[in-house]
Order: structure tokens, then sequence, then C-alpha cells
């Protein structure tokens, strides 16, 4: 799609699922487009969370284009995800009162134990809402739905994939693209995010480097969305016909549903 921003800009697409990331450059500035971003980046931008924004232009159509300063860097490698500085930043993420406020402010949604199982079930193929370990496994979580009130949900990212790290070449973290932000537990962000990125065994070394204090009912609601995460990745796995992820998500899983039984 052609976009006018005017004042001598050139836009030359990044790619990815939305198409909605541009590299601008107008002479020798050079910075990070996005066509209708997260309408808290502002709030990003101050927290240091993601790279600072420049500016916000309206677009003819009615479409917003965010300007944020482009940062010489990389993504982080799946093994770095392990590290104590995603843990600090992403602990930051769900203690940031600016955050909580603008998102609240701007209409932000929110995910509840609920709305995941009702989503989940339709997702699951009949043949895998046969597999004895994943009846068993949804039973489990809709007998065992988490209890945390409302009023304790935080700011969470939504969509932890490693890409969406940024380490800039001054080694300062950032993490972008806000488009799947939500009102939740931070134990739905934590369970995807050590599902898919820490070993079993080194969970509760990550938690203590992630700097809450590890209670019975902390760890019990990481495995409750670290289950659904599991899930949520064997039926979108075994639609993609993506079997060895399937699997490795079944194994995960079944650790994870006799953890919950022997907790």
């Amino acid at each position: 799609m052609a976009l006018d921003i005017s004042d001598g800009w050139s836009l030359y697409p990044l790619g990815g699922n939305t198409g909605t990331a541009y590299m601008g450059t107008k002479a020798s500035q050079k910075v990070f487009l996005k066509q209708n971003a997260s309408p808290f980046l502002a709030a990003l931008s101050m927290e240091g969370i993601t790279p600072r924004l420049v500016w916000t232009k309206r677009l003819a159509s009615g479409d917003v284009m965010t300007a944020q300063e482009w940062l010489n860097g990389r993504t982080l490698h799946r093994e770095e995800m392990r590290e104590q500085r995603v843990a600090r930043l992403l602990h930051r993420v769900h203690h940031s009162h600016l955050l909580h406020d603008m998102l609240l402010k701007v209409g932000g949604r929110f995910t509840t134990p609920a709305q995941l199982l009702t989503r989940l079930q339709p997702a699951l193929a009949a043949d895998l809402r046969r597999h004895p370990l994943i009846q068993s496994a949804f039973a489990a979580l809709q007998a065992e739905q988490p209890q945390l009130p409302k009023t304790h949900y935080e700011v969470c990212h939504g969509d932890l994939n490693h890409k969406n790290w940024l380490l800039s070449d001054r080694r300062r973290l950032y993490l972008v693209d806000w488009d799947a932000a939500t009102f939740a537990d931070p134990a739905y962000d934590l369970g995807a995010l050590l599902c898919e990125y820490v070993p079993l065994e080194e969970w509760q070394r990550w938690l203590q480097d992630y700097g809450e204090k590890i209670t019975a009912d902390l760890t019990a609601r990481v495995n409750w969305y670290a289950r659904i995460h599991c899930l949520t990745v064997i039926a979108d796995s075994y639609h993609q016909q993506r079997f060895q992820i399937m699997n490795q998500h079944l194994i995960l899983l079944e650790k994870l549903t006799r953890e919950s039984v022997t907790d």
C-alpha cells in the first residue's frame, strides 16, 4: 500500500506479519516507522522500554504513523531469553504504574483464564480433543483456573517471542511490538516465556531473577498459564503440521500437569 507522509521521507517495508513496519530515511536521518502502532507507545518510550518516540503524524487516510529512533542492534537469540536482563525488564513492564494508567486510558482489554479456555477449545482439532493427555489437561485447567482478582492484573505484552526483544549496539535491551498488549495476570506472560525458552529445572531460578517472591500461589499460576500456552502451541502446530514442535510441547504439558497434581 502506498503511504504518503510527505516532508521528503522515503519508506522501505520491513516485512513482518502485519506489513505495517518501515524504515524511513530523509537525508542523513533514519527512523523506524509503524503504521497504527499501539496507542500507548508514548508511555513505553517514556519508560525506556521501547526505543525513543520521535514524532507522530496522522495521514490523509486517517491512519497514524509513528516514528521511533532507529537503533543498530539485533534481536535476542533463543538461549538469551534465559538471562537475568530479560527477567528484570519484564518485571519493570509488569510493575509500571505509567503503563498501567495509559493502557487503562486507551481502553486496554482484559484477558482472563476463562477467556483463554474459551478460545482454546475450538482451536483443538478433533484428533487432539480425543488425546487422553489433552483431555485430562483441559479438564484440570478448567478446574484449577487462577482466581487472581482483576484489580491485581498488570500490563502484559502478550507476545514475548525472542524476536520482539531488541539489543542495541550499546547493550541496551528493549521490548517491541506491543500489538497484543493486554491487562492480565503477570503469570500469563511468565508462563508463556518460560514454556518456550527456559528449561523446566531453571524456572525457579528465572523467577528469582524476575524479582518476585516465589510463593506456592505464584508457582501454581505460572504452571497454569504455561499449560495453556503448551496447548495453544500444540493446536497451532497440529494445523501447521509441525509435529516435532507439537510433540515437544506434549512432553512439557505432561510434566507440568504432573507437577500441578503434586504441588
